[in-house]
């Protein structure tokens, strides 16, 4: 499994999709600052603080021929270089040499989120309908400051909440 990748970009809106890219931003309990949601009752909260999606993914849809771009399916993070597929809740991540995250849940998509696929189909994206294509909700364990390009690597649970291998003690 691949253990290591990086921060392909990082995605904020004001609410709704797609979201723009910034080079950085701060972390924090609630997600990415200046990142805001449209319908809270769905999205965000400290379960849901952040969306993880594959850059590997989002270019197997493109070249399935569907019009999806880094962002416009409502991720915060899209991250290359990780085994996307081996990805499941309860995993934890360390985000650039300050933040951690659990991964929660994987994200159902809606129809907000259509306008990235051929004919419509944004339930490409659901983990019930294929398996390792879905986009995955996090909760934030320590903030930080993250930029494109950081490393992002799957902790091992021997390392309990994570701050030690951030840290490298």
């Amino acid at each position: 499994m691949k253990r290591k990748g990086r921060i392909f970009q990082i995605n904020c809106s004001r609410g709704g999709v797609p979201k723009l890219a910034v080079r950085e931003a701060s972390l924090t309990t609630l997600g990415i600052e200046g990142d805001s949601c449209a319908h809270t009752d769905i999205h965000g909260g400290p379960n849901r603080a952040v969306c993880l999606y594959s850059l590997e993914e989002i270019l197997k849809l493109q070249a399935e021929g569907h019009p999806v771009f880094p962002g416009s399916v409502g991720e915060n993070l899209t991250v290359a270089g990780l085994d996307w597929g081996a990805l499941q809740p309860g995993m934890r991540l360390a985000l650039g040499n300050e933040a951690v995250v659990e991964l929660t849940s994987y994200t159902s998509p809606c129809s907000t989120i259509t306008a990235s696929f051929t004919g419509g189909q944004f339930k490409r994206i659901s983990q019930k309908v294929n398996p390792g294509s879905s986009r995955i909700y996090a909760r934030v364990l320590h903030t930080g400051r993250l930029a494109v390009g950081q490393t992002v690597r799957i902790l091992d649970g021997a390392n309990g909440d994570g701050a030690q291998a951030i840290r490298g003690t």
